[in-house]
């Protein structure tokens, strides 16, 4: 019975033809670190297996919600007919594995070939909580734009955006002599950021597994690998360094305590900038596609919500609260997506 309904499941989502011909990725949810002394090590195999069938059943009934965009994509691209595609990743959980070294998440060459082929036809920015020259060592591609820092450090179009101060937007060039434009509205907080993360760096030191990662405007504090006997000192140090800098604030991501400053931005934020950088500010026949796995990127798909374009699409092989219209297992998924979104060339002539 188990077996007939996970077939079921694939058939319905109408991805398998996809996958067979696409390297499978590990999936988020086994990219954490085993562990030896779990607590349901000794359970009877026939109880794991009525839980995965009942976990199945649940994201069944989370897909009527939230369809797969790799069966929906025939949907998605006929409502795409005449509308100007821009596409908008995350990095981590989308373009790569959750991995325990964040050092580590490499994407594969077939991911990077795929998201070159999409940028040659449709505008397409990263858009990622790690740092902009740390995504761009990841993915090595100056076909696409780049904003780090949940969207506090953008590399964008060569156009500067009238409606944002010119204070925080300079000219760059890119590795080919491009003229590009960088964007960076929490500039100001640099000095303290300094300050936090030789502090933070300091004061974590003494906890295993504790790792302190600079994003230039925001600092991860990861604790995958720190103990759950030791996670409660971690979080009451990681607190008093804040407390000291009361322009910023906390946030969670998976295994990660985030320390943002305090400024009205986001990665929705990064992802209206980015539109009206292109030219779509108050476009009617654009279509912007955002995919992402983290509850950050829930940011990316209020705007595309509000603005009642687009489509949202969330990372997730778990059914989790999101506004997102659309949904994809893993990265192994969002691969097949842009393997077909680069075959259909240009949308506008289907």
């Amino acid at each position: 019975m188990r077996e007939n309904l996970k077939r079921w499941l694939y058939q319905a989502m109408g991805f398998q033809n996809e996958l067979a011909k696409t390297p499978r990725i590990e999936p988020i949810s086994k990219a954490t670190k085993p562990n030896k002394t779990e607590p349901n090590a000794g359970e009877p195999k026939d109880s794991k297996s009525d839980l995965s069938l009942c976990a199945d059943v649940k994201y069944m009934s989370w897909l009527k919600e939230h369809p797969s965009a790799l069966s929906s994509f025939q949907e998605m691209i006929s409502a795409a007919k005449g509308k100007r595609i821009v596409v908008f990743l995350d990095y981590d959980g989308t373009l790569s594995p959750i991995v325990n070294d964040p050092d580590s998440a490499f994407m594969s060459d077939l991911m990077r070939s795929a998201v070159r082929e999409v940028a040659r036809l449709y505008p397409t920015a990263i858009i990622s909580g790690r740092s902009r020259q740390k995504v761009y060592g990841f993915v090595k591609l100056d076909e696409v734009f780049y904003a780090g820092s949940h969207g506090m450090d953008i590399m964008g179009p060569a156009i500067q955006a009238s409606s944002y101060d010119g204070k925080y937007q300079s000219k760059a060039l890119d590795k080919k002599g491009n003229e590009l434009t960088v964007f960076q509205p929490a500039q100001d907080f640099l000095p303290s950021i300094e300050k936090m993360l030789n502090e933070l760096e300091e004061t974590t030191s003494e906890i295993n597994g504790a790792l302190v990662e600079d994003n230039r405007f925001c600092i991860s504090v990861h604790y995958r690998h720190v103990l759950q006997e030791d996670f409660g000192l971690l979080e009451k140090k990681v607190q008093a360094v804040v407390a000291k800098y009361p322009c910023f604030h906390l946030t969670r991501g998976k295994k990660v305590i985030e320390i943002r400053p305090s400024i009205k931005w986001n990665k929705g934020d990064a992802l209206v900038y980015l539109l009206e950088t292109l030219g779509f500010a108050n476009s009617s026949d654009v279509l912007p596609i955002y995919i992402g796995d983290d509850r950050t990127d829930e940011d990316a798909f209020k705007v595309l919500k509000c603005r009642g374009q687009g489509y949202p699409i969330i990372v997730s092989s778990n059914p989790r609260d999101t506004l997102a219209s659309y949904s994809l297992r893993d990265p192994s998924e969002v691969l097949s997506f842009l393997i077909r979104l680069a075959r259909r060339g240009d949308l506008s002539s289907v």
